[in-house]
């Protein structure tokens, strides 16, 4: 529970013990991408029997302030029965579409593996 994860300064500057806002929102990045492309994949015609997808969040100091400025989701995926040019295209497409990609003013880049 969150509740039951400290979060702070420590947590979110000096790599103390907890979370932070930037660490949440790529969880909720790497969860809406697999949900979308999970939903994608059955739309097509394809069961994933897999999916893992981290997201890196970037987090500067800029001139006008701190600024989450790229995400980077790292997909793995084992489908069953796709070729790789589909599963790029619907990954790629998940990328795009899902809420909170919409949501972050920020570039978000992928790196797609399917496993076999």
């Amino acid at each position: 529970m969150l509740k039951e994860a400290p979060y702070g300064f420590k947590s979110r500057f000096e790599g103390g013990p907890g979370t932070n806002p930037e660490e949440l929102i790529g969880a909720a990045h790497a969860a809406c991408f697999s949900m979308a492309f999970s939903v994608m994949l059955g739309e097509a015609g394809f069961t994933a029997s897999s999916i893992e997808t981290p997201a890196d969040i970037t987090f500067e100091k800029l001139a006008d302030g701190f600024t989450i400025t790229a995400s980077h989701l790292s997909v793995v995926a084992a489908i069953p029965g796709i070729d790789a040019a589909k599963f790029v295209e619907i990954a790629n497409r998940a990328k795009a579409g899902c809420p909170v990609s919409r949501l972050l003013n920020a570039k978000i880049t992928m790196d797609a593996k399917l496993e076999t």
